[in-house]
C-alpha cells in the first residue's frame, strides 16, 4: 500500500527537531532508522500529519567515555554499535543482543534509539538496556531530563516521553570485565524473539559477585528477573546453583499468548533459556 500523505521535516539540531515536534501536534511522528515505521506507514496503521526525520543530527551518533558510562547516540546504527570497542569493553551485554537484531541490512540502517524509543517488549535491546541499569536523556519544550529505564519503559509500545519529547542519548553504566551472554529462541533466523534473556554477571574468583538478568517478551514491557540474580549472588557457579536460581525466571511475568506460544509455553522457555544463558556466562 502506499503512505497516507504527509508534510515531512529534516532538522539539522536537536533543538529544531523539537520545535518542530511540538509545532506539529500529536499528529506528527519522528523517523529514525525507519525500520518498525516505514511498515506501518505502508500498510496506513498510522497517518501522522508530519514525519520529523532525525537523520540529519549529527549530534545523535556515536559512543563516547564519559568517565563511569557510555553514553550512546540515538541516531547510532546497529551497526556501529555492534563493532563499537568501548561498547565491546564496557557494555558487552549491548553487543551480544545487538549481534542477533535481524540482519546486516537491518542493522545498518536500524538505529538504537529507534529500536528502545519503539519500546517493542519483543525486540531485543529493551531487557539488555533494563539489565544494565541504563538511562535515557530525553529533550523537550521543557529541556532535557533523565529517565531510568524502569520507569521509561511503560507498556506495550508505550514509554514516559511526553509527545514533545525526542529520546538523545543512553547512559549505560560500565560494566567493565562483567561476562555477558544474550540467549534468543525464534521460530526462523533474524524474526523478533519469542523469548530472550540477558545475562551479564561479574565474578570473584568462584564466587558469582553480581548478576544482572532481564527478559524479553514476558510482559507488556521488558522484565528484571530480581529472584534469578538474588538467587545467584554470593553463590558459587556450579551447574546445580544455576539450575535452583533460572527456576525464578518466571515469577512475576505475564507473557503474551499468540501464534508462536501460549504463556505456560513462554514461562517454560524463560526458565531454560535462562539457565542456558547464565550457563554460558559463569562457565565460559
Amino acid at each position: 500500500m502506499i503512505p497516507a500523505a504527509f508534510d515531512y521535516v529534516a532538522p539539522s539540531t536537536v533543538d529544531e527537531a523539537v520545535r518542530a515536534l511540538a509545532d506539529a501536534g500529536e499528529d506528527a511522528k519522528i523517523i529514525a532508522g525507519g525500520q518498525s515505521l516505514l511498515p506501518v506507514l505502508r500498510m496506513r496503521l498510522a497517518a501522522p500529519t508530519m514525519l520529523v526525520d532525525l537523520g540529519k543530527i549529527a549530534e545523535l551518533r556515536g559512543v563516547r567515555d564519559d568517565g563511569d558510562h557510555l553514553v550512546i547516540g540515538a541516531m547510532t546504527t546497529h551497526h556501529d554499535v555492534l563493532r563499537d570497542p568501548l561498547v565491546a569493553e564496557h557494555a558487552a551485554l549491548l553487543a551480544k543482543a545487538t549481534e542477533t537484531v535481524a540482519d546486516p541490512q537491518v542493522r545498518h540502517r536500524g538505529t538504537f534509539g529507534g529500536a528502545i524509543a519503539h519500546a517493542d517488549p519483543a525486540g531485543d535491546l529493551l531487557a539488555p538496556v533494563l539489565a544494565l541499569d541504563a538511562e535515557l536523556v530525553v529533550s523537550g519544550t521543557g529541556g532535557r531530563r533523565t529517565i531510568a529505564a524502569p520507569e521509561y519503559f511503560q507498556d506495550l509500545f508505550t514509554t514516559s516521553m511526553r509527545p514533545d519529547e525526542i529520546l538523545v542519548e543512553v547512559r549505560v553504566p560500565k560494566h567493565t570485565g562483567w561476562r555477558a551472554h544474550y540467549e534468543k529462541f525464534n521460530r526462523v533466523a533474524q524474526a523478533w524473539s519469542m523469548v530472550a534473556v540477558a545475562v551479564t554477571a561479574r565474578t570473584e574468583g568462584e564466587t558469582i559477585a553480581e548478576a544482572r538478568v532481564a527478559l524479553t517478551n514476558m510482559g507488556s514491557t521488558p522484565l528484571r528477573c530480581r529472584g534469578v540474580e538474588d538467587a545467584l549472588v554470593g553463590r558459587q557457579a556450579t551447574a546445580d546453583a544455576i539450575r535452583a536460581a533460572a527456576e525464578h525466571a518466571a515469577e512475576g511475568t505475564s507473557p503474551p499468548v499468540d501464534g508462536n506460544a501460549d504463556a505456560d509455553y513462554r514461562k517454560h522457555l524463560a526458565t531454560v533459556l535462562t539457565g542456558r544463558a547464565v550457563s554460558a556466562v559463569l562457565t565460559a
